[in-house]
């Protein structure tokens, strides 16, 4: 019993020392997921002693974490986000991981005493971007880019891990059969398809059933998170028991669930973010805990060098090769390409090969642990230097706000908000508030009084607020504070604005020929950038017409454009080089030289 009470004792100390570092970690800009890591390590076998090597405890504890933080992660993206940039993701998430896992193999085959089916294997182990890393530093980080661009980076994350695993165990499989192994066949062929086919149904069946459950069912509102983390779990098992991808569903599950209105949204959403914060912690600490770091100085330098490898050629070529056919810019294409993480969902496969008794089994982990390290060391503390550099930053539509939802009981029509009054907001400049909104009590200096009643708003009253659901935003302008000001947002957002509803005819006048069908001459500007964008725009979206480029000023309260920026000039290339140039791009640059050739060929006869 008392073995009991020390291993709870330095469990729980662990978990405190790690959510505590978070505050080193806001401060000096360190990767967060690092420094969990870091603690797992100085706390193992090689530093305070612990020891931990129980490989099959820890890939299953691991497992039940990713599938929490990945449920969490479809939970948090929307359907928009998701129809705008599912193409570009999904092809990452499968092109981008055999093509990483294939150039990276063929480079471990020649660097370390692997076969190349052995570096394919270690290949596929760390092909896959980690969800908890790309998620906590895009959304937790404060990096405000497009929205196309980010919601690429996060579906990718979400939507790699159950290619990057089905790679992995098939490899082990035939690594493990020895000399039976005649190469892939249709029965890989058949597994992958199963898989992956009954994680999206699977997925899709699930999210239902949550939604049906949470909303058919009266739920005490504190039960509500643990009956969708539950029944997520759920999804998550059978699925797995089934044939099909765990996780995959698991995530699929989460962007269906996130995408409805469901009973005590708030609450859930509060449970889930400490959840996913949990089982972050506790998969970096069990995964430091399990390394040896006084065996790593017999493969370090390869390793090293298969870490810079990675980061620097393998994942920029396998973007690259990958986003040729959409239109992003050669600086978020650079910009994919280097929010390339690798975190613990790599760590977690490199289990694998021990747990299949391969003879190198934790070489792979060593070699996996130490490519993980210098990626978030590289990677994960340049993100955001590396998004203002390349310009990618978006400048911010409103200051601070001090806003909270809370949720009203059963199928109510209203939304109530409530906002903290903060310094040089609009409604303290004594900006009234809309006649669809029904405040109904300020708490001024803790005494709680009727709106009619308080007078003028003071800084840091609080207010409750009645109103119809999706009106939220224009509100948030009237309480936010006033926005940074920048030194010059024209190379964003364009030398000057037009009204959305400018006709493309007129524009082609202007600035033309611009290269448009005659269909599209009759739109206006704003039915011309939600028909490129695939659906509804968003604030910073851009679409190329020809010369120039209109990006999205901004948004009414309904979400529809209320100003277009207009660039007379293309997005300025990163570099002269001819990287990460997309198709069209490359076409023009092809085209040029072709002429500048002709150019010269004429000279030389004259």
């Amino acid at each position: 019993m008392d073995e009991f009470y020390a291993m709870t004792l330095v469990a729980t100390a662990l978990v405190l020392l790690a959510a505590f570092s978070s505050l080193i970690a806001f401060r000096f800009g360190a990767p967060l997921l690092l420094l969990f890591l870091l603690i797992g390590l100085a706390t193992g076998v090689d530093g305070l002693g612990i020891e931990f090597s129980d490989n099959a405890f820890a890939y299953a504890l691991g497992s039940i974490a990713l599938a929490v933080i990945l449920f969490d992660s479809g939970y948090g993206t929307s359907l928009q986000s998701f129809k705008l940039s599912a193409a570009p993701a999904l092809t990452l998430a499968t092109g981008g991981v055999l093509l990483t896992a294939g150039l990276f193999g063929l480079v471990a085959h020649l660097l370390l005493d692997f076969s190349f089916l052995e570096g394919l294997l270690l290949g596929s182990i760390v092909a896959s971007t980690d969800a908890a890393a790309v998620f906590f530093l895009l959304r937790i980080g404060g990096i405000n880019i497009r929205d196309r661009v980010r919601s690429t980076l996060e579906v990718e994350s979400g939507t790699n891990d159950p290619m990057a695993i089905f790679l992995t165990m098939a490899l082990v499989q035939l690594l493990s059969a020895g000399e039976g192994y005649s190469g892939f066949d249709m029965d890989l062929l058949r597994l992958f398809v199963e898989q992956m086919g009954l994680g999206l149904a699977l997925g899709l069946i699930g999210g239902a059933l949550i939604v049906f459950v949470l909303r058919r069912i009266s739920v005490e509102r504190g039960l509500a998170p643990i009956f969708m983390l539950a029944m997520a779990l759920l999804v998550f098992s059978y699925t797995g028991a089934v044939g099909g991808s765990g996780f995959l569903a698991v995530y699929v599950a989460g962007i269906y669930a996130g995408s409805q209105k469901i009973p005590a949204s708030g609450a859930i959403t509060r449970f889930q973010d400490g959840m996913t914060w949990l089982a972050q912690i506790v998969m970096f600490l069990v995964l430091g805990l399990l390394a040896t770091p006084s065996q790593f100085p017999s493969i370090l330098i390869p390793a090293v060098l298969l870490g810079l490898f990675l980061v620097f050629v393998a994942r920029p070529l396998a973007v690259w090769a990958c986003l040729l056919p959409f239109d992003f810019t050669q600086r978020e294409t650079g910009f994919i390409a280097w929010v390339g993480l690798r975190g613990a969902v790599s760590i977690l496969l490199a289990i694998l090969p021990i747990l299949g008794n391969l003879e190198k089994g934790q070489t792979y982990f060593n070699v996996a642990f130490i490519v993980v390290m210098i990626s978030l060391v590289l990677q994960g503390w340049t993100i955001k230097p590396v998004a203002r550099k390349l310009g990618l930053i978006i400048p911010p539509r409103i200051g601070a706000i001090d806003k909270l939802e809370l949720d009203l009981p059963g199928a109510a029509h209203h939304e109530l908000l409530a906002y903290r009054v903060v310094a040089d907001s609009p409604v303290l400049r004594g900006e009234r508030i809309p006649r669809w909104a029904m405040p109904s009590l300020v708490i001024r200096d803790g005494k709680s009084m009727r709106y009619q009643y308080a007078g003028r708003l003071r800084e840091n009253d609080q207010v409750y607020l009645f109103i119809a659901p999706g009106y939220s935003k224009l509100l948030d302008r009237l309480f936010a504070s006033k926005a940074p000001v920048e030194e010059d947002d024209s190379e964003f957002f364009g030398t000057f604005a037009i009204s959305p509803n400018t006709r493309v005819e007129d524009l082609n006048q202007a600035y033309g020929p611009l290269s448009i069908s005659e269909a599209d001459r009759a739109k206006t500007v704003a039915e011309l950038i939600a028909q490129r964008l695939g659906g509804q725009a968003d604030y910073a979206d851009r679409a190329r017409l020809g010369t120039i480029v209109l990006i999205v000023r901004d948004l009414d309260e309904t979400g529809h454009i209320a100003s277009v920026g207009v660039s007379l000039e293309p997005v300025a290339p990163a570099t002269n080089l001819p990287i990460f140039l997309n198709i069209r791009e490359l076409a023009h640059a092809i085209r040029d030289y072709l002429r500048r050739q002709r150019a010269k060929a004429g000279e030389g006869e004259k």
